[in-house]
Formats: C-alpha cells, structure tokens, sequence
C-alpha cells in the first residue's frame, strides 16, 4: 500500500519529530507494514519512535516500532523462557529498541577508546562510585532531550476520554461483581467511567485476557524510573535518561486524560515531589501534539476504506544498525517456541548483549558491575505502584 502524500507543512518541532518517524517507517521494507485486503479494507497499526534532540534542536530518529497486541494470560508460563516477548505494543517496542541502541552504543564506546557516540559517553572515574549515582560507566550526554512520539494516544487511562467518546452507548462496561466500586487493575475498557486507574491491556472486550499493564501505566512509571530498562540501568546511569516530551496528534490529545495519567496534579501527586537519588528521581514529561497524522493510522485506514478498518498484526522494529519484523512476540516466520526466533528485543538475547558488554567493560575499564543499581530501581518501582499506581501487582506484568 502506498502511504498518502503528506501536505502539512512541518511547523514545529513536534512536528519535525513526527515527521521524522513517518520518513524512516515509509522506508521499511513492504512486509512489516500493514496492509490492503482485496475488498480494499485497510488495515492500521499504531507507531511509536523515541528522538534525541540536540541544544542545536537537530531530531535524531534511533528508534521505532509498530504493534498493537501483547501476549495472552494463558501462555505466559508456557512460554516464560525470555525468547518471546510478552508486550509488542508500539510504546514497548519503541522503548526497547532505544535501550538496544544504547547498549549497541555502549559496547562501541567500550571497544574503541576513539568512538564518539552523539548520545552517550563514558562517565568521569570519580563519579563512578557508589554514593553517585552507583557504579555505572556510561551515561546519556548532557543537554540532549529524550523526545517520544506516538500515533496514537497510550491505551489506558490516557486514552479514556477518547473511548469514552467513541462509544455509541456511553455507559460504562461492567466489571463482574464490582458494582460501582473502583477496581484496580481493570481489564482494558471495562468500566470505563473509572479514570486515574491502573488498568490492563488489552482494550477490547472480546480478546484474551493478558497479564501486562497498559502503556498509560508503563510511560507513568517511566517518569520515575527513567527510560532505561532494569538490564541496561546497571551498566548506564539513570541520571539524564528520562522522556523530556510525549508528541500526540492533536486528534489523540485529551489535555486532561494526559494530566490525570502523567502530571504531578494527577495520579502521581504523591510521588510527584521525591528525589531517591542514585539518579531516581519523578521527572514528568511535557505533552505535545503535532499537526502531521500517521499514513496508517486508523483515521486514515478508515477514511480510505469507506469507515472499514482491520488491526495489523504484524509489528515492525527498527534502530540503527537493526530491522525486524515480529508477529506473536517472535520473528516473522518462526514459532514462538523455537529460540531462533527470538527478537534482538527480547530478554533473552539483551541479556547476551549485556554480557557482552559487561566483559569488555571489566577488561576495559576494571570497574565491577554489581546489582546495586537493580535493587535502586526495584524500590522505586514499589513505592511508586504502593502510593501513586496501586492495583499494578494485582495480576499483571
């Protein structure tokens, strides 16, 4: 399917920033990109990028990916072995193929003493040490910002308002045996009147129940954990690695679904004005929006397939010096439970990197990578789910 010509001009640097992620998606090969049925029904895919910009404002894409389904609750502990990932939302996505880039971009540092990364570099010796900021040897450059874009508004408590208004009977779904009290933990839109909550994916009513949070939930934990993930956190401090922006279309903008979800006055207002140190910190992100829309979003499938639109279910991964097409968790054309099908993505093969790393980083530089950094963050996970995202352990991940 050839995407529509885009007319709007680019503005801002949201737009700039959106732009950037349309050009690099159009540039993947045709077969992780949705696509048209021979009745000339459309299908649609959410897309999700993480940028760095420079003080100069110059975007750098490194990372994108597509996706809009997460592994049912059923197969879970069948397919608990690190090979298949659980969650391919595009937000996940994005997020993982950015820490994939950095750790990509750690080993290059750890390699050639003449590597020069324009989003990484070597922390000083003297700041590597315990009572600063841990031990890790590496982390983001100063006056970048870490900017976030996404097609579509967040599944979950970010995204209600919209829900609300898409729905021709606007009376909440029902939670069985809840009444009217609030639930923790909810499934997708059930009881959809219920805002501020932890929910889970997925959003529709009649698909498999899964056990991982909605994107909504995850970007607000975010915020106090950094964008970092638990593996690349111990060898990349946490200091300057949080999302500076989160870019919506202005159609999936809802002002105040964005600050009960994110804002220090929403949910998070308990957690809103904590330092734990070690480079955790609550650092809120600003919301934004952009004037370009996506060529295969689902307001544009829809428009162009007479209001008829079908999900893709195929996800596309991208940073640089990486491309992969996955469906079910696993690379396109393999089984979920051969390992040769496992994602650069997945635990299983960013722990291998990890190694990788952590052995040139010793002979390189002596310096011991211990766990302190995992139990930093772990704790700020659980104070955080505690006071500000209660209902987050009730059966999910």
């Amino acid at each position: 399917m050839t995407p529509p010509r885009r007319t709007k001009l680019i503005e801002t640097l949201e737009d700039q920033v959106a732009c950037s992620f349309h050009e690099a998606f159009d540039a993947l090969p045709a077969k992780c990109k949705p696509r048209t049925s021979e009745n000339g029904v459309r299908e649609w895919v959410p897309l999700s990028g993480i940028a760095v910009v420079g003080e100069d404002e110059r975007v750098k894409c490194v990372a994108l990916g597509t996706g809009m389904k997460c592994l049912p609750a059923t197969q879970t502990s069948l397919l608990a072995n690190g090979h298949v990932l659980h969650d391919w939302h595009a937000e996940i996505l994005a997020i993982r193929a950015f820490n994939h880039f950095l750790l990509q971009e750690a080993r290059s540092l750890a390699s050639s003493s003449t590597y020069q990364s324009l989003t990484l570099r070597r922390r000083e010796a003297e700041s590597v040490a315990p009572q600063c900021f841990g031990n890790q040897p590496f982390t983001l450059c100063e006056g970048l910002k870490v900017m976030m874009y996404c097609s579509e508004a967040p599944c979950g408590d970010a995204s209600m308002e919209l829900v609300m208004e898409a729905q021709e009977d606007a009376r909440p779904w029902p939670v069985a045996g809840s009444s009217d009290k609030i639930v923790p933990g909810l499934l997708g839109r059930e009881s959809f009147s219920q805002l501020g909550v932890v929910r889970r994916k997925p959003s529709r009513g009649d698909a498999p129940p899964t056990l991982s949070k909605s994107c909504s939930d995850k970007l607000a934990l975010k915020q106090c954990t950094s964008i970092l993930s638990s593996t690349t956190s111990l060898l990349i401090s946490p200091e300057n690695a949080y999302l500076d922006t989160l870019i919506l279309p202005k159609s999936q903008y809802r002002p105040e679904a964005c600050e009960r979800s994110f804002g220090p006055q929403g949910r998070m207002q308990p957690v809103a004005d904590r330092i734990w140190g070690d480079g955790h910190a609550f650092h809120p992100f600003r919301v934004r929006t952009t004037n370009l829309d996506f060529s295969y979003s689902r307001r544009n499938a829809m428009a162009n397939s007479n209001g008829e639109s079908k999900g893709c279910n195929i996800s596309g991964v991208w940073t640089l010096g990486l491309q992969e097409t996955l469906i079910n968790g696993v690379l396109q054309g393999r089984k979920q439970t051969d390992p040769k099908g496992a994602s650069a993505l997945s635990k299983a093969k960013i722990w291998e990197l990890f190694l990788e790393l952590h052995k040139l980083v010793i002979s390189d530089d002596s310096i011991l990578i211990d766990m302190g950094p995992s139990l930093i963050r772990g704790y700020v996970k659980e104070v955080v789910k505690e006071e500000a995202l209660q209902g987050w352990d009730q059966g999910a991940v």
